[in-house]
């Protein structure tokens, strides 16, 4: 099978003991090639289309998606987001989506809601999968009573001013006797004004390498999602794992993930409501702070999502070798 990306935390912990990815981790897949799909097609008996085609045009992507039909190549496509908080251009998903679930022979997703949209928008009926555990809590890492995070770089479609969401993070945080933490990726760039705020002792600016999002995220009692649009998150995931509360959009359906979720407004139609995100983190920060998700039922969970992957790559195979 081929799986679009070739590898990430999410296609790694949902593979199939026994499955094959067939192609390299090149970015953009080469899968999404169409030449290079026409002449490859034989080669695989499953395509399974999570992300990474963002960067090609609507009319690139139909074409794919024809010639995908054209070589009949059962395509398998998990909906993580149905607003894409990498695009700019909402129009442009929802073209992309048409475009893949009008082509694909199963749809997945990962919440009630999502595949209630689903059915809404674009007609297909879509299989409902938890989404899996993505981290282990280190036993010797402690979290900090009272400390609230925030991951912010530079203002985006998704996060046009980062600076209101950490000044209305930063007054939830104080007013519920805690402090704000603002986490950055090495290399990233930092809104002006969050680092304006953190030279005037307003917050705490802390600069990591993209593996340790886990352990950063195991040290708060609150963390905060950011962005206006989205659907899903990893990070919720493993701050599920690792039992820190999460304080999450309105945007998307980030409660249906998780219930130790509490919601502020936040989308791309009313923009930001900084009261209600200072009023959400106060909120949060007098709850306790969950325990981490119990690393059986994770386990187990984990491969019950793998072994209906399984089912679903064997049923489409055979379906094609009908064909």
């Amino acid at each position: 099978m081929a799986s679009v990306p070739f590898s990430d935390r999410y296609v790694d912990a949902v593979l199939p003991t026994g499955a094959v990815r067939v192609g390299t981790p090149d970015e953009p897949s080469r899968w999404l090639d169409e030449r290079y799909l026409t002449e490859h097609a034989a080669e695989i008996d499953v395509l399974h289309l999570h992300s990474g085609y963002a960067h090609l045009g609507v009319l690139q992507l139909e074409r794919w998606a024809e010639a995908v039909r054209r070589l009949g190549v059962p395509l398998v496509v998990t909906v993580h987001q149905l607003r894409d908080a990498g695009q700019s251009s909402r129009a442009r998903h929802d073209a992309h989506l048409e475009s893949v679930l009008g082509t694909a022979e199963v749809v997945l997703t990962l919440t009630p809601s999502a595949a209630d949209e689903i059915a809404d928008r674009y007609g297909r009926t879509a299989i409902v999968l938890a989404h899996p555990s993505l981290a282990v809590p280190d036993p010797d890492l402690g979290a900090e009573r009272g400390l609230v995070g925030v991951q912010l770089g530079t203002a985006s479609a998704a996060v046009p001013d980062p600076a209101a969401v950490a000044r209305a993070a930063a007054s939830g945080a104080v007013s519920g006797g805690g402090r704000l933490r603002v986490l950055a990726p090495v290399g990233s760039d930092v809104d002006p004004g969050v680092r304006e705020m953190a030279g005037n002792g307003e917050l705490e600016l802390v600069v990591h390498r993209p593996e340790e999002v886990a352990d950063q995220l195991q040290q708060l009692h609150v963390a905060v999602l950011p962005e206006r649009c989205g659907t899903h998150s990893r990070d919720l995931e493993v701050c599920r794992d690792v039992g820190t509360r999460v304080v999450a959009p309105s945007c998307g359906f980030f409660a249906d993930q998780w219930s130790e979720v509490v919601t502020y407004g936040n989308d791309e139609v009313d923009g930001l409501d900084p009261v209600s995100l200072t009023a959400a983190v106060s909120a949060a920060l007098t709850r306790p702070m969950p325990r981490p998700a119990d690393r059986t039922w994770r386990g187990e969970q984990a491969e019950a999502v793998r072994r209906v992957h399984a089912e679903v790559y064997a049923q489409v195979a055979a379906d094609r070798s009908w064909v």
